[in-house]
């Protein structure tokens, strides 16, 4: 019988989210903040194994098990580190007291060469829907004020500026 605190399972987000998985990154469009998210292998490996009901040392024998070698349970705890970052989930356990504290650029030092990629989350701002269907780009070249839409109305050194 598992003895795990509620508070050290990790849980995935699954509201107001759009996930579209491919062979080798799942994509994630968080409606909510109107951001796209790209998750490699192994980040989309850990939030999917994010269910309220796996501790981190499940989540690392499932990256385990995927790269048919030991992995580092420092992966797991990057990986959250990043979804956190971006929103992604709804609960992360505390950092255990090695990793408080440590840097990003520490922890991928302290990991080493591993067997799997390193859990990498790429996020980008989705433009507003009238941003979306207007022509005109933030810092395009205009010739004068009036060459400027709606959307970035002022010219300023021949580039229209929001």
């Amino acid at each position: 019988m598992k003895n795990n605190r509620p508070d050290q399972l990790p849980r995935a987000r699954t509201s107001e989210l759009i996930v579209k998985e491919l062979p080798d990154e799942t994509l994630v469009y968080d409606l909510a903040n109107d951001k796209a998210h790209c998750l490699n292998h192994t980040a989309a490996l850990v939030w999917k194994n994010c269910n309220g009901t796996r501790s981190i040392a499940e989540i690392n024998a499932s990256l385990a098990a995927e790269a048919g070698t030991p992995v580092d349970e420092g992966m797991v705890w990057l990986a959250l580190d990043q979804l956190e970052k971006f929103k992604l989930l709804e609960s992360v356990p505390a950092k255990p007291v090695a990793f408080q504290g440590m840097s990003r650029r520490q922890l991928i030092r302290n990991i080493g060469i591993a067997a799997v990629a390193l859990p990498v989350v790429v996020s980008v701002i989705s433009p507003t829907p009238a941003q979306a269907a207007s022509p005109c780009v933030q810092n395009q070249v205009c010739a004068a004020p009036a060459d400027c839409c709606a959307a970035f109305p002022n010219c300023i050194s021949n580039k229209c500026k929001p």
